[in-house]
Formats: C-alpha cells, structure tokens, sequence
C-alpha cells in the first residue's frame, strides 16, 4: 500500500460513525467534532499533493498550514468559553477549586502558543535536501494524532458540562483533573510539533 493510500486509510478511520445511544448534547458535540476532524482531512489532503505531487508554492502550503492553526485556535477558544460556564457553576455550587483556574490559565497559554508558532509545513521547503517519504508521513501522524487530542479533549470538557449541569459534582473532580493533565500533554506535544517543523541546517 502506498504512502498516500496508507494515509487516506488512516484519515478515513478518524470520522467513524458511533451508534451508540447518547444525549442529545452528545449527539451536538459528536457531530461538532467530526465535522472539525473532516475540515481538518481536507487540509492534510492539500498538504499531502505539495509533497508527494509537487502542486501549488510555498506560500500555498503556509496558508495551509495558518489554516490548520487556526482551526486548533478556534477549539481552544470554544472550550475555554465552555470551562468559563463550568467554572462560574463550580463556583456557584461552592465545588470550585484550584484545577478550574489553571484550566484556564493553559489554555490560555497552550492557545497563544499556537497562534505564534513560525514554523509549520512550508518550513519543511527550506530543509537542503530531500525530504524522505517515511519521514514526512511520521510528521502527518504526529501532527493528526494531536489533532486527535484536542478535539477529544473538546468532548471531555463537553461531558463535564453535562455532568455539571446536572449537578453530578461526586464524578466531576476526577474529570476535571484529567481534563488539566490532559492539557498539559497537549502543550508538552504542541512543543514537540514546533520541534518537529523547526528548519534543519542540513
């Protein structure tokens, strides 16, 4: 199989349908999240023909890449808007605690790294020599499987808000933990990713 089959494979088993019975508030962000992950295919679709086909210009490939950015930036700034709500409920409830605000505060942090990353796809362009196809495709699944992360992490944050709607305070707090720890990976690979697109000297 080749490397585009490979992963066009891949990209398809991101928008696996579930049948399983959900809440209707569910059912909104499940189908929030498959329309972000299919937004984002159609991009490393475009990615892919730069490097395999050699279509479109430097330039083409950093708009791409601004644009995949910026559809990590608007689901940074959807769940931050949706962890204010939880946390103002939190509070009301008097179930706040130190893990709501630093929610916040990586959030912030993880979002503004983002939005002034320098490098990206078109950085790979300025690399002396080839690019070997094994490597680029290492790249694409890093950067898919973060694209994965977040967008899991969206629905993570959509259950507690359920949860806390619902006054289900007892299975928040370990929810909540995770959804901070959870962060933290996120930023420590969105680190691993600028290092990834860094230009080699050789």
């Amino acid at each position: 199989m080749s490397f585009i089959e490979k992963a066009k494979k891949k990209l398809g088993e991101l928008t696996g349908s579930n049948d399983g019975n959900v809440s209707s508030a569910s059912d909104v962000a499940g189908q929030s999240t498959v329309d972000k992950v299919k937004s984002e295919q159609g991009i490393f679709d475009k990615i892919q023909n730069f490097f395999t086909g050699g279509y479109g210009t430097k330039e083409d490939l950093r708009e791409l890449d601004r644009k995949l950015r910026d559809d990590y930036s608007a689901v940074f700034k959807r769940m931050r808007h949706r962890w204010e709500e939880i946390s103002l409920s939190a509070l009301k409830a008097k179930k706040s605690n130190d893990d709501y605000k630093k929610i916040i505060q990586v959030m912030d942090r993880v979002e503004a790294k983002i939005n002034r990353a320098d490098y990206g796809y078109a950085g790979l362009m300025d690399r002396k020599g080839s690019i070997k196809e094994n490597a680029l495709g290492s790249i694409f699944d890093y950067d898919r499987a973060l694209g994965t992360e977040i967008n899991g992490l969206e629905q993570n944050i959509e259950e507690i808000y359920i949860m806390v709607e619902s006054e289900n305070w007892s299975e928040t707090a370990p929810k909540v933990r995770s959804v901070k720890l959870s962060l933290l990976d996120i930023e420590k690979k969105w680190d691993g990713r600028e290092k990834q697109f860094r230009p080699m000297e050789i």
